[in-house]
Order: structure tokens, then sequence, then C-alpha cells
């Protein structure tokens, strides 16, 4: 039904056009144009080739029956007529059966690439299960051992010994708290087909709450912030970029040098606003660095402590990041790793006041 409506409305209004075209030029060239737009137009909206070879026939019957001289009527004993006729059907033919293949060849590129994102997905699905079985086992795992260690050997422990297991209960703890808040951010995200909810921000405030927070939970972190002077406003999710910082922050604390203080700089570059949070540790490996993002966890040559693993974190970083419509990246400098990402300083599509 939907083929033949549009064939129909299509055709009725080439025939129009071409009526006005003729009585105001009387140019059959332009009417055999117009009734070949209208071709064009229905073998790309309709389905299957019969739509766009009917459409052809119908057109060159009304050109050459009503717009060629003589008028309404086919005289095929005419010199070159047969010729003309027969010439128009083939080239409106092929130009209906090439628009209708070119139509078939996008739906089936556009088809695989459908399934390579979903294939995609999968793959970062099946990481981020890898993930999360490796971060929450470690923790867990000392959580058990350092309880057990107190309680069978309490009466026999000094009170120095008996802090240090209580603060591992309480590290590893912490950690699986922000692991817990971690998946929940990426499961709103990647479950809600709703964009995410931004208002305008002040970069100063939201870099300031995450410092913040961050220092909350590991008091004994240094960082140097360096932020624009100027009055900058970000449309943004405040609490997801807040977490990407924090996570970026724990990142390099955890693998940078004790000694040496945590850079946190933000600039501004082409509409966009830039974060970076650079450590001053052993780097990241050649082998990691490509998918640093994808939700795989730490290679096993790397210290058995989870909290020194990358884990869901940087995948959760990615997700927040590219919802946002901005952009992460990881890369190495000569001390140390250095994380990039950047956020547009207005949404698309919305000009300035």
């Amino acid at each position: 039904m939907k083929n033949l409506i549009i064939t129909i409305i299509s055709m009725a209004m080439a025939t129009a056009l071409a009526v006005l075209f003729f009585y105001l030029g009387n140019n059959t060239t332009s009417v055999a144009i117009v009734y070949i737009l209208a071709v064009v137009f229905i073998a790309r909206y309709t389905d299957g080739y019969l739509p766009g070879i009917v459409a052809s026939f119908i057109g060159v019957i009304c050109v050459n029956y009503v717009f060629t001289y003589p008028f309404m009527k086919l005289n095929f004993t005419m010199a070159g007529y047969p010729v003309t006729f027969m010439g128009m059907i083939i080239i409106s033919t092929l130009i209906s059966t090439m628009t209708s293949h070119l139509k078939l060849q996008s739906k089936i590129i556009n088809e695989r690439e459908k399934l390579l994102m979903e294939a995609e997905k999968e793959t970062m699905r099946a990481n981020l299960l890898r993930a999360i079985s490796h971060d929450l086992r470690t923790p867990l795992t000392g959580i058990i051992g350092t309880s057990s260690a107190y309680l069978e050997n309490q009466n026999s422990l000094s009170e120095n010994e008996k802090r240090a297991l209580i603060q591992n209960i309480y590290d590893d703890s912490n950690w699986l708290l922000n692991m817990v808040e971690n998946l929940l951010t990426i499961t709103r995200i990647r479950t809600d087909d709703t964009p995410i909810h931004k208002t305008s921000e002040l970069l100063e405030e939201v870099v300031s709450e995450a410092v913040q927070r961050f220092r909350k939970r590991i008091p004994q972190a240094q960082i140097r912030v360096s932020i624009p002077e100027d009055f900058v406003m970000i449309a943004m999710d405040a609490t997801l970029i807040e977490q990407v910082l924090i996570n970026l922050l724990e990142n390099a604390y955890y693998h940078g040098s004790s000694s040496t203080p945590t850079d946190l700089k933000v600039y501004l570059q082409n509409q966009r606003a830039y974060f970076q949070v650079i450590d001053y540790g052993k780097g990241i490996s050649e082998e990691q660095l490509p998918h640093i993002f994808d939700g795989s966890p730490a290679s096993p040559s790397q210290s058995g402590d989870s909290r020194k693993g990358m884990g869901i974190g940087l995948s959760i970083c990615k997700t927040i990041i590219t919802a946002h419509g901005g952009e992460i990246k990881a890369e190495n400098h000569e001390n140390g790793a250095r994380f990039t990402f950047w956020l547009p300083l207005k949404e698309e599509g919305k000009d300035e006041s």
C-alpha cells in the first residue's frame, strides 16, 4: 500500500509540473527530466524494484503520448520516434534499477555495521564482566583474609598490628564501595536510551568538588590543580564528570610516585574544555595502552592489589565522556602517564544567546 501511494502521488506531482513546464516553455526535455526525477524518487523511497520500473514505463508513455508531437497518440512510423521511445524506456529503467540497487546495498551495509556494533558491545560486556570478577574478587579475598587473621590472632596481636589489619579492611571496603558506585553509573548510562541530563555548571566548582571527594577517600594524596582564571560554564552532568575526575585521580595515585604530586590541569581550546590528569610513575605498558578503556583487568604481571589494576574505572570514564559528546585518551610522557579528556563548551545545536 505504501509503495502504491508513493508512486501515485509522485507521478501525479510530476505530471502537474510537466504540464506547467510544457505550457510555459514548450520544452519536452524539461518534461522528461521531471519524470526521470520522479522515477528516482519512487525508486529511492519504495521497496523492491517493481514500483520504480512501473513508474519508468508510465513516465515514458506520458512524455511520448501527452507531451510529444503528435499529441495524444503514439506514432511509431515517425522517423526517430521508436528510437526515442525505447531510449527513454531503457534509460528510465536503468536509473530506477540502479537507484533501487544502491538503496539495497546501503541497507546491507547498515545492517553489517549494526552487527559489528553489536559484536563490539558484546566484547565490551565480556571485558566488563571479566573486570568486575577481577576487581571485586581481590578486595573481597583481602577482607576475608585480613578479618580471619584478626579473629584468629587478636589476643597475640599488638595494637599497631590490629590497627594495620583494620586499616586494610577499611581500604578494601572503601574500594568496593567505589566499585559499586562505578557499576551503578555505567549501568544507568548504558541501559537508558534517553540522553544524560546536562545542566550548565561552573567549571571551578566541579573540579573543586571532585578534588574534595577524592581527598576524603585518600587524605594523604598530593594534588596540584591548575584551572583557567576565567568564569567558565560547561553543560554537563556534574556528578558524572566528578566521578570521572575521581577515577582518574585514584588511578594516578595508585600508579604514580608517592613523593610527586599528581597534576590536574584544565585549559580551554577551540570551544572545548580539556582536562588532564598526569601522574609520575612507571607509565602504561605498550601492551595495555590500546585496550585501557575497554574494561580489561590489569595484566597478571602487575601487582595483585586490586587498587593497582585499571579495571572498570577507566571503562566508566570513557562511557561518561562519550555520553557527553567528548573524547578521552591515555598516553605516556617522559615520567609517567597522562589522561586527557575534553568536553564541548556548549551543546551541539545550541547557539549562544
